[in-house]
């Protein structure tokens, strides 16, 4: 047994909102209470840490990541960088240590900052002649590749674009080297494959990060051999978070042939929902929108699933107990999903009669959303599963492509009003996955540097600390189906918590991004050293 005191504690529970002390035993919370009640009941001989007044709260939960990407991305060539020249100065850097012909890969760039705009293959060629080079956009939906890469794939000026994606192409018709959406894929098959054990490292390494940031608990949406990497962990006893594994809509026939479903599994890894995509991304003005971009008058994004093909997979998931959990960024797509959802309430069968809930589908993102669409999330019971992150880093270039829209874009506080459940993450490595990085920019809504001003932009959806918490605790442990094991400290919940430097709800609100955990627990157990 093991207990904290002299702390104050924020166990985000109606039931008790404010404690001193807490009890933690088999890897669960055993009480909560004053110092007096709790260590005269537990504390004779037990293991007792003075916390010194240090604030404690649950574990925080990322609702949205790509926990291989993110993991294996920090062995990639760091491209998020404010200039062109800069990001090709770090791939000449790595190519003066990589082997003749084995592939360079990168990740972050993001051409809305760059004056040059899109880049091509030239100025790849130019610092890495000879290494296949593909860097991936910030926001996961684009790549840039050199023609060592090209080469490699055998595209040229003859191949067509997939169904699914683009190829950009110069004036003459040949390709530049940037790929959107599905085209990426035609590079992805051809780079080598890291087998299972080297994801599992990378994702074991990556678990340290992520607890130096604050979290216990992340709901991956990566593919089949994260899954294979995190059950890997798992046997081994080596996982020490909490997954919950969302599998890619095209493997939705194996897994239904397997007899899985929303909810199976264990305190460590269990299976979510069947993600889709809806659309592309802002970034590289791929998401659909109901009118053009602006300045881009031919340009409405790309729709890649309409309201009819969701429902089509969507009854096919729900009939073998899955959730839907949907990308969906631009207005139009966002109305085509909730179009889909309502018609899939609207089909399920009711199951509440032998006492399970209804299935908890979710909508990834809802970064632009019509003012008629806002309301049906909460209707719907749709869960909203947002990145405050992204409206820090993407505002200049809403401001830009979505015109007078953006006030209508990462609307958080519009979505609590109308009653829908929020699930905050941060899609890393779109974005780093700092909780309080999120925490930060869902209060303020501002920048590190406090642009674009006190107020923050369109500070009418800035959230107050306790509901910005809600949504990496209580409202990510809802969208996952552990809301009555985790997101609280509470008895009978996992023990799963962090001590803090600085309190979040006495500390000015730009402070936010600068705290640090400085100790973080996972199931009762110490996974980073308590620093006191």
């Amino acid at each position: 047994m093991l207990i904290l005191h002299n702390a104050r504690i924020y166990p985000l529970d109606d039931k008790m909102p404010s404690a001193s002390a807490i009890a933690i035993d088999g890897g669960r919370v055993l009480a909560l209470g004053e110092d007096e009640e709790i260590l005269t009941q537990f504390g004779g001989g037990k293991r007792a840490h003075d916390l010194n007044q240090h604030p404690v709260i649950p574990g925080l939960i990322d609702a949205h990541i790509h926990l291989q990407h993110y993991a294996l991305g920090l062995q990639k060539v760091d491209c998020e960088v404010p200039t062109l020249a800069a990001c090709l100065k770090r791939v000449a850097g790595r190519a003066k240590t990589t082997p003749l012909g084995e592939w360079i890969l990168g990740h972050g760039w993001n051409q809305n900052l760059w004056p040059e705009g899109f880049p091509s293959t030239a100025e790849l060629d130019a610092v890495a002649p000879n290494n296949p080079v593909y860097l991936t956009h910030k926001s996961l939906h684009t790549g840039w590749a050199n023609s060592a890469a090209l080469r490699e794939v055998r595209i040229d000026s003859s191949t067509p674009d997939p169904a699914d994606g683009k190829i950009q192409r110069d004036a003459q018709g040949h390709p530049t080297g940037i790929f959107f959406e599905g085209a990426m894929w035609l590079i992805y098959r051809a780079i080598p494959e890291p087998n299972g054990e080297e994801v599992a490292e990378a994702i074991r390494n990556a678990q340290t990060k992520l607890w130096e940031m604050g979290l216990t608990g992340v709901h991956d949406f990566d593919g089949n051999a994260c899954f294979d990497a995190l059950q890997r962990l798992h046997q081994r006893g080596e996982l020490c978070l909490r997954v919950v594994k969302n599998i890619p809509v095209d493997d939705l026939p194996h897994a239904r042939a397997l007899g899985l479903r929303s909810g199976f599994g264990d305190e460590f890894l269990r299976i979510g929902g069947i993600k889709a995509f809806a659309d592309g991304a802002l970034g590289p003005h791929t998401a659909a929108m109901l009118q053009p971009y602006e300045n881009e008058p031919e340009n409405r994004g790309m729709l890649l699933l309409d309201a009819e093909e969701i429902l089509e997979y969507g009854q096919e998931a729900a009939s073998a107990g899955f959730a839907m959990t949907v990308h969906a960024i631009g207005d139009r797509a966002n109305h085509e999903v909730l179009n889909a959802l309502e018609q899939l309430r609207a089909l399920e069968i009711d199951t509440r009669s032998s006492g399970t809930c209804p299935l908890r589908h979710r909508v990834e993102h809802v970064q632009l959303i019509h003012p008629e669409d806002a309301p049906r999330l909460a209707e719907l019971g749709i869960i909203a599963s947002m990145q405050p992150i992204h409206a820090t880093s993407d505002m200049p270039i809403a401001d830009r492509y979505w015109g007078a829209r953006a006030a209508n874009a990462y609307a958080w506080q519009t979505q609590r009003n109308h009653g829908a459940v929020l699930a905050f993450g941060s899609d890393a490595p779109a974005e780093p996955p700092s909780p309080f990085w999120g925490l930060h920019a869902a209060v303020t809504r501002q920048r590190a540097d406090g642009s674009p001003g006190s107020e923050g932009w369109y500070p009418e959806q800035r959230l107050s600390i306790a509901e910005a918490l809600q949504a990496y605790t209580t409202g990510a442990a809802y969208a996952g189906g552990t809301e009555n094991l985790q997101g609280k400290l509470a008895p009978g919940y996992w023990g799963d918590l962090l001590v803090l430097d600085t309190d979040p709800f006495t500390c000015d609100p730009d402070m936010l991004r600068n705290i640090r955990p400085i100790g973080t627990m996972f199931a009762g157990n110490w996974v980073t050293d308590l620093e006191i």
